[in-house]
């Protein structure tokens, strides 16, 4: 019999959390003289009150965490707070339905960046900054969950990260607040930084401090229909692209960068990975825009280069109709959205150490081929690597293409062409935002899906987020034995 007594007491901690942070759009509303304050005020009290009974009804009766409750735990921590997130977008009436509000709160919650909403434009300035506030929360959420709960879960290979301090399940909560609130100032001066930058560059405060935190959190969301093409300024773009990419290496190396081994950043051999396919795929879209005659020279450049790694992050991000490019470009696209950014961040996708691995297992097969005699050692950043972690990370990478090939055909059968189907899975899974096609392509929205395939895609969102493994194993019957 598993104990429901530990995941009750965090599920209503963050639930609790959760609805604090719902004053914040309330109080902007207030100072912007906007109705829709009373929206955010009733939701903020309503999930208050209900994650504050949760908590207390297991407080000081919680025993330790084994690994089935960690489970449970974690899926059931995003599944509640997408829940109660998912109040203020139905009860303000932005979105028609609760398939809708609960699919815009998941691609908030999980950075994906896919929306529903028309008309951002206009919308209520506390909606807007509850969309960005969602973000960041959930990527500051991201970064500690790869930090605590999944290297000692062993999802896919992330057992590779584990820090010494987190060796039983009963040591993550005292040891990862420590590490997270070091983790969390990184991430607060990279927003407030970059929200200065922004709005030095020209945006309005209240779309620079949303913009911040949507990039820092590679989310993607906007403020404008048109994303950040809507500025249509090359300084922004540049200040996006910078703080995207910062965003996607680890935080953990920015807190031992801060503690004075500053070298690490450089000579971690996951971020020379990260930045070295980052600058080969914006040099290949650079050269195929010219060669095409799409925004030629240095103006192609800028274009590559901040829709390249908005998609390669996970952002989403759009300054432009890449789709529009031509069928190399809608395929090449389509591929990069798979890759992602580096363990430990707030980016999304398959991450840049299952790929490392992945060479180092096909280098050594092929060695072991041409000698078969010979001994030769899979390494990561100098250290062997575990039989585990490499089992682990082929079985991630087969599960992740099985996952994206069957949300693609159920898809399909909700009535949406293939193209649709095929990169709304894509994007759901590695938790981009923008498709491809005429719907949900970069100048597309979610919004025509039938509900169906909304709620494919909100699963797909959240089984992509949590890693695959941290969803299915709780279908296993074997799981629920005791």
């Amino acid at each position: 019999m598993i104990d429901p007594r530990p995941i009750t007491l965090i599920v209503g901690a963050l639930t609790t959390g959760l609805g604090a942070a719902m004053l914040a759009p309330a109080l902007l509303d207030i100072l912007l003289g906007n109705p829709h304050w009373q929206v955010f005020v009733a939701s903020s009290l309503f999930t208050m009150l209900t994650g504050s009974m949760l908590f207390l009804s297991a407080q000081g009766s919680a025993g330790q965490m084994n690994l089935r409750q960690a489970f449970i735990m974690t899926v059931a921590a995003w599944v509640s707070l997408v829940g109660f997130g998912a109040i203020p977008f139905y009860l303000s009436g932005v979105v028609p339905s609760i398939t809708d509000a609960v699919f815009e709160s998941m691609s908030g919650l999980t950075t994906t960046g896919a929306t529903v909403i028309v008309g951002l434009d206009n919308a209520p300035p506390g909606i807007l900054f509850w969309r960005g506030l969602q973000q960041w929360l959930g990527g500051l959420g991201i970064i500690v969950m790869a930090v605590a709960v999944l290297p000692m879960l062993q999802i896919g290979g992330m057992q590779l990260f584990k820090v010494e301090a987190f060796e039983t399940p009963d040591k993550i909560l005292p040891r990862a607040t420590q590490i997270s609130g070091s983790m969390t100032m990184i991430y607060l001066i990279f927003t407030t930084l970059c929200m200065i930058a922004y709005w030095a560059a020209g945006m309005r405060m209240t779309d620079a401090l949303i913009h911040a935190m949507t990039t820092v959190a590679t989310g993607g969301f906007s403020t404008k229909d048109g994303s950040i093409g809507h500025f249509d300024s090359a300084a922004i773009d540049m200040i996006g692209i910078t703080f995207m990419l910062a965003g996607s290496l680890p935080f953990l190396l920015y807190v031992q960068a801060v503690q004075g081994r500053t070298s690490i950043l450089w000579r971690d051999s996951q971020v020379k990975a990260f930045m070295l396919t980052v600058f080969a795929l914006v040099l290949v879209a650079w050269i195929y825009e010219h060669a095409r005659g799409f925004n030629p020279g240095i103006e192609g450049l800028r274009y590559a280069a901040f829709n390249v790694i908005s998609i390669m992050t996970g952002t989403g991000y759009a300054t432009t109709d890449y789709g529009a490019w031509g069928p190399f470009a809608v395929t090449f696209f389509f591929v990069i959205m798979f890759i992602g950014g580096c363990a430990g961040s707030t980016s999304c996708g398959i991450k840049i150490f299952r790929f490392q691995v992945l060479y180092q297992n096909v280098r050594q097969h092929l060695s072991r081929i041409v000698y078969p005699n010979g001994i030769f050692v899979t390494r990561f950043n100098g250290r062997k690597l575990p039989d585990s972690v490499s089992g682990a990370v082929m079985s991630f990478f087969f599960l992740y293409l099985c996952s994206v090939a069957v949300l693609a055909v159920a898809l399909s059968f909700t009535g949406l062409d293939d193209l649709t189907a095929i990169s709304g899975a894509a994007t759901a899974i590695s938790n981009v935002g923008p498709g491809l096609g005429d719907i949900i392509g970069p100048s597309g929205n979610f919004k025509p899906l039938n509900d169906t395939a909304k709620w494919l895609l909100t699963a797909g969102m959240l089984m992509g987020r949590l890693e695959l493994f941290t969803v299915l194993v709780l279908f296993l019957p074997r799981f629920w034995r005791a």
